[in-house]
């Protein structure tokens, strides 16, 4: 059994504290870029009360993550005009079981997406997937279109942010 050291997939709460609300992040990245991002919105979610945040790569997350979060957020890269090959794996791989399921649906989402383009591409095929699932979007995507700076980096942690918080407060 593996050990995750992430320190914010470790923020659990003690005590006889209310039900945490489960954060999923699920993420491809090469070059580290969607990794910066999926940090920032795990960071985000992890700054909001009663909030887990769990950041997985896309070939980790599984279905019994998906059905068990409360929101849900997806970054990827934009490779050809197209999201990740990965993420569309785990899209690949839940979707037959998770689809029509009450735990998916109008489940909140949000999307990042580290493009070296315009990012529509994999943008609007990650939404294509989402109306399939019946998700909820509840955030504009954030788009990174070239150098990840600290402006994408505070988008991002403000997507996480109010993920959470909605969430949280059960208004999604």
């Amino acid at each position: 059994m593996a050990v995750d050291k992430n320190p914010i997939n470790a923020k659990i709460s003690s005590g006889a504290s209310p039900k945490v609300c489960k954060i999923l992040i699920v993420y491809h990245s090469q070059s580290g870029n969607t990794r910066r991002m999926a940090e920032s919105v795990a960071k985000g979610a992890a700054a909001i009360m009663n909030v887990g945040v769990t950041l997985k790569r896309a070939p980790e997350a599984t279905l019994k993550d998906l059905l068990e979060c409360d929101g849900l957020a997806i970054g990827s890269p934009e490779y050809f005009g197209y999201m990740a090959g990965l993420v569309k794996d785990f899209f690949d791989r839940t979707y037959n079981e998770a689809r029509e399921r009450k735990e998916t649906f109008k489940k909140p989402y949000a999307v990042f997406v580290s493009a070296g383009n315009d990012g529509t591409g994999a943008l609007s095929h990650i939404e294509r997937i989402a109306m399939g699932y019946q998700f909820k979007k509840i955030y504009e995507p954030v788009i990174a279109r070239g150098v990840i700076d600290n402006a994408i980096l505070e988008k991002c942690e403000e997507l996480g942010g109010t993920l959470a918080a909605g969430c949280e407060a059960g208004i999604y």
